[in-house]
């Protein structure tokens, strides 16, 4: 029987985020294989710092991810867009000017098509979804502190979070050693379904991850759970 989801992140933190917004929009014991980073008992795949962009492609371009169809119905790929005009070659605006979310996150996808290969993601399309957050994955959690356009932010968004997390939650994100026990925390509230389809639209490459499980018309038939269960120990 294969797996509903896999996935590909760049890091555990971005795996956590992801985790829980599935738990909310399909309200059950979601099952995410992680095919990149692993999670198995060393230390370096326990570091909220392993992984990356570079991965990510490596991946992508494997004869592992061609043969993970076989075992699994959707595969979900996920990048960060902050570092792609310097690191791979995918700019940030043209001589009109800066893009839109929407349009960047078109570019990174046609990014993608390149290095999977043409023919074989015509093969697979329906089943690879794309989870590009412009340009942080911190952005995906603004709505959750924030009802003026700071929820909307795609610029700056670690340190946005961080002035609202101090004031509300006692903690801040240190970018070089990303806790990911807060970041369990704060997207834990998307494992309610009413909160995270009343803010996913709030924040524009968000909006384009779920409209992309939407287009899916995914079943599943796991039963319903209590999220505050999803608890994973890091030593």
């Amino acid at each position: 029987m294969k797996n509903t989801f896999a996935g590909i992140a760049e890091g555990l933190t971005d795996q956590i985020v992801i985790e829980n917004i599935l738990a909310g929009y399909f309200n059950p014991d979601i099952d995410i294989n992680w095919l990149q980073p692993l999670r198995d008992a060393t230390d370096a795949n326990r570091s909220s710092n392993f992984g990356g962009w570079s991965q990510v492609f490596e991946y992508c371009q494997s004869t592992d991810f061609k043969e993970a169809f076989q075992f699994n119905e959707y595969i979900i790929i996920h990048i960060d867009t902050d570092v792609s005009e310097e690191h791979y070659n995918v700019p940030h605006r043209d001589e009109n000017g800066e893009f839109t979310p929407e349009q960047l996150i078109k570019k990174v996808v046609e990014k993608f098509k390149g290095l999977i290969g043409e023919n074989f993601y015509t093969r697979y399309e329906d089943k690879i979804i794309f989870a590009i957050a412009v340009h942080s994955m911190e952005c995906w959690l603004l709505p959750l502190y924030y009802t003026d356009n700071k929820k909307s932010k795609f610029k700056s968004c670690l340190s946005t979070l961080n002035q609202a997390l101090q004031r509300k939650e006692g903690f801040t994100i240190d970018t070089n050693n990303k806790n990911p026990e807060y970041y369990r925390s704060i997207s834990m509230k998307y494992c309610k379904r009413r909160n995270l389809l009343e803010l996913y639209k709030e924040n524009p490459s968000f909006k384009t991850f779920i409209e992309e499980i939407q287009s899916r018309n995914i079943v599943t038939h796991i039963p319903p759970f209590d999220c505050h269960k999803r608890i994973i120990v890091w030593n």
